[in-house]
């Protein structure tokens, strides 16, 4: 699909709708130069059917496929951030049409922001790697409420995953509020999701965590929530989120700044690994 991106300047109640929303999730001053300079060079005209489909869960996946070929001279994947931001925008309305709160449409695209701060602790230098997964919140698929984020899901029947931001507070008190925030907002808003079952994985739910935390962790206690049906050994994921560096790096070179790094980092240096695991909640 080829896409002709020439200079373009924005209506000012779009600007000012994207400033709202850049203030709203607490984009970095820097970032949001850079977008307002990328808003002012690329024309949404040609990929305006694109970014619709984005706002819909149903066809945003294949639309993101379509757009990463329509921006593929795309630095830093700027271009990408700036459309799903604007997309996010658009959300915003769906979100007031179901009566959704707005603390719930913050805290669900805050994900911009926290993905670029992860991005750069991980690699020394801001820019946007996360555009292949924040589809998902832009299309109203993945919701933050509370501490953690719920994922519809279809396949056997309706069912939500959860997903754990790296912000989360994972105590038992924070994780008890969000399910039961979670329970009345699918009652609310998705009714034929409420009797569904909750799904999880990831490095938290790794068996391989179990031995290396004391029984107080709050890790432990998550997991005791859920009853693991599959493992997965060679998942890199923890490199990410355990030690945030890129999943290539040697294990000596890993950090030892926490005691699960340390621990995690001695079990990896004498062979073993930690991988992830998939769970049905209790």
């Amino acid at each position: 699909m080829a896409c002709i991106l020439p200079k373009m300047v924005f209506e000012e109640e779009r600007n000012m709708e994207l400033q709202e929303l850049y203030r709203l999730i607490g984009l970095e001053p820097e970032m949001v130069m850079i977008l307002e300079r990328t808003g002012r060079e690329l024309d949404l005209g040609p990929i305006s059917v694109l970014l619709e489909r984005l706002t819909d869960r149903e066809t945003a996946q294949e639309a993101y496929e379509e757009l990463c070929s329509c921006l593929s001279e795309d630095e830093d994947q700027i271009k990408m951030l700036y459309c799903q931001l604007e997309c996010a925008g658009r959300t915003a309305a769906k979100y007031r049409e179901k009566q959704i709160s707005m603390e719930i449409f913050t805290d669900t695209m805050k994900c911009f922001s926290r993905f670029l701060e992860e991005c750069r602790v991980k690699n020394g230098r801001m820019f946007f790697d996360r555009g292949w997964w924040t589809w998902r919140q832009i299309s109203m698929r993945i919701f933050r409420i509370g501490e953690l984020e719920y994922e519809l899901l279809e396949g056997n029947g309706p069912s939500m995953g959860i997903h754990i931001p790296s912000d989360a507070d994972l105590s038992g008190a924070a994780v008890d509020d969000s399910l039961r925030r979670a329970g009345a907002f699918l009652e609310r808003h998705y009714p034929q999701y409420a009797g569904g079952s909750f799904t999880c994985e990831s490095w938290l739910l790794s068996p391989a965590l179990r031995p290396l935390l004391p029984e107080s962790s709050n890790i432990r206690a998550f997991q005791d929530r859920f009853r693991i049906v599959r493992e997965h050994w060679e998942d890199l994921g923890y490199m990410e989120w355990l030690f945030r560096v890129p999943p290539n790096t040697k294990a000596q070179d890993l950090p030892e700044q926490t005691g699960l790094q340390k621990r995690a980092k001695r079990v990896i240096l004498d062979g073993g690994r930690i991988g992830a695991a998939e769970g049905v909640m209790l």
